[in-house]
């Protein structure tokens, strides 16, 4: 069975209604990132931090998987499929897709600030309080800046057994993760699915400009039907 790695980045959950990691002045929900997605900002304001990750926790219970997200599920049929994705949102795992690794960690998942790999299914707020089994405060089960991306080589050693690659919703410019495609096999297949491609159709990249909701689905056929 031929083996497929989908990369997917904020796009794609986007188009679900879910806002994408931070807009053009650097700013997250109006806030720095830092003050929310770093040690330093966890250390300064615990609160904030907490507050922050409820706020988007109860803004993905409101959205759905979309159509990319649905696409997806399909090549399960034909071929091995692993998503390897930078989003914390569990819309691929709601579509339905049966191996999904989140790099940059998981939004319905807690873990303890002693512990990282002492991790809890979370689906309510955190508050301050909330303690794992070592009796530490827990903390969103989220990669932060300054953080080293535990499952970087594991994505890294599937990037690099695929014959077939599907990059939605990322420009693949920002690392570690923009790395993995540097693992691909020479002769592996590479289909970019972008809006706003910055690359162009060569031997072994397919370029699709157009958003993930109809781009997904166009090389989903076009791989099932081959």
């Amino acid at each position: 069975m031929k083996h497929i790695v989908v990369l997917t980045g904020a796009g794609i959950s986007a188009e679900s209604g879910l806002k994408t990691f931070r807009d053009a002045n650097g700013l997250w929900e109006g806030h720095d990132v830092m003050e929310v997605a770093s040690p330093e900002g966890w250390n300064k304001n615990r609160a904030l931090v907490l507050d922050f990750y409820s706020q988007r926790r109860k803004q993905l219970k409101e959205v759905s998987p979309n159509p990319a997200h649905e696409a997806l599920v399909k090549l399960e049929e034909q071929f091995k499929v692993d998503i390897i994705t930078q989003n914390v949102d569990d819309l691929h795992e709601r579509a339905g897709s049966s191996s999904v690794i989140h790099l940059h960690g998981e939004l319905l998942k807690a873990r303890s600030t002693v512990d990282e790999n002492l991790v809890l299914d979370w689906k309510e707020d955190i508050n301050e309080g909330d303690l794992c089994a070592k009796n530490s405060q827990l903390r969103p089960h989220i990669v932060w800046f300054g953080e080293m991306v535990p499952l970087l080589d594991t994505a890294a050693a599937l990037t690099a057994k695929a014959d077939y690659i599907l990059i939605v919703g990322t420009s693949m410019q920002v690392y570690p993760a923009a790395g993995l495609i540097n693992y691909a096999k020479p002769d592996a297949e590479v289909f970019f699915i972008d809006p706003k491609p910055n690359i162009r159709s060569q031997a072994n990249l397919k370029v699709y400009a157009e958003k993930a909701s109809t781009g997904v689905p166009t090389v989903v056929a076009q791989l099932l039907n081959n």
